[in-house]
C-alpha cells in the first residue's frame, strides 16, 4: 500500500511536493524498531500533478503490483516544468520530514531513480554524500567533476547498452570517474536492452539485499 502525502510548505507561494509513502506491513509507529528508508525518483514520463502516474514504473509499480519490501519508501512527483536536478532542496527537506515523523534507521537511507531520476540520484548524492548508505542510479548521468565527492558512497549502476534516450556513455563516464578515485562501484550493463533498464532492476531482489548490506557509519 502507498498513501498519498504532501511535503509541508515553507510558504504559500512554494510549490507543494507530493509523494507516495510505503510503510512495511510490520511497521508500528509506537514501536522502537527502526526501518531503512529508500527515496525513489521517477523518470520524465511520470512528472505532473497526479500521483497515480508515479505508480506506472519502477519501485512504486512493484509495490502496486503486490511487492513487499522491508523499507519505508518515499516516491515524490516532479512537476512537468522542472527536473529532479532542480529540486534537490525540496528532496532534502522531504527526507528530513520523513525522518522526523517516522521510525527511520538513519544509518540505512538509500537513494535510487530511473532516467531523469537517475540524474537526480547522481546529483543529490553528490550534494549530500553524508546522507546515503548506498545509491542505485538507473540509466542516468551525473557530474564527472563531482565524482570524488561520492567515491565513498557504495553505488550500483544499471544501464541498457542499446539505450537511445540516455546513452550508456553517461553511466560509463561516472563509473570510470569514481573508480579513478578509488570508489566502491558496481556496474550492470543489460545487453540488447534499450531505455527500459529499470523493469529488470527493480524486480531483482538482489538489489534490495545489496542495499541492506550497507550502513552509513556517519549516521550510526
Amino acid at each position: 500500500m502507498q498513501k498519498k502525502c504532501k511535503l509541508k510548505q515553507r510558504s504559500q507561494n512554494e510549490r507543494p511536493l507530493e509523494y507516495l509513502l510505503h510503510l512495511p506491513k510490520e511497521y508500528d509507529q509506537s514501536s522502537n524498531q527502526k526501518w531503512p528508508l529508500i527515496l525513489f525518483l521517477h523518470g520524465r514520463g511520470e512528472s505532473g500533478i497526479d500521483l497515480e502516474i508515479v505508480k506506472r514504473q519502477g519501485l512504486p509499480k512493484e509495490i502496486e503490483e503486490g511487492g513487499e519490501f522491508p523499507f519505508i519508501i518515499a516516491s515524490p512527483q516532479c512537476s512537468e516544468d522542472s527536473f529532479w536536478t532542480k529540486e534537490l532542496d525540496p528532496l532534502e527537506r522531504l527526507l528530513s520530514e520523513i525522518q522526523a515523523n517516522y521510525n527511520v534507521d538513519q544509518s540505512r537511507i538509500y537513494l535510487t531513480g530511473l532516467s531523469m531520476g537517475g540524474y537526480g540520484t547522481w546529483h543529490l548524492a553528490a550534494r549530500s554524500p553524508e546522507t546515503f548508505a548506498a545509491i542505485a542510479p538507473v540509466c542516468g548521468g551525473g557530474e564527472v567533476e563531482k565524482a570524488e565527492t561520492i567515491k565513498d558512497t557504495p553505488a550500483w549502476v544499471f544501464h541498457g547498452d542499446q539505450d537511445d534516450i540516455v546513452p550508456i556513455q553517461r553511466s560509463k563516464e561516472m563509473v570510470e570517474a569514481i573508480k579513478k578515485h578509488g570508489g566502491d562501484i558496481h556496474f550492470t550493463i543489460y545487453e540488447g536492452v534499450g531505455h527500459d533498464s529499470w523493469t529488470e532492476t527493480y524486480r531483482n531482489p538482489k538489489l534490495y539485499e545489496w542495499f541492506l548490506q550497507h550502513t552509513n557509519r556517519l549516521r550510526d
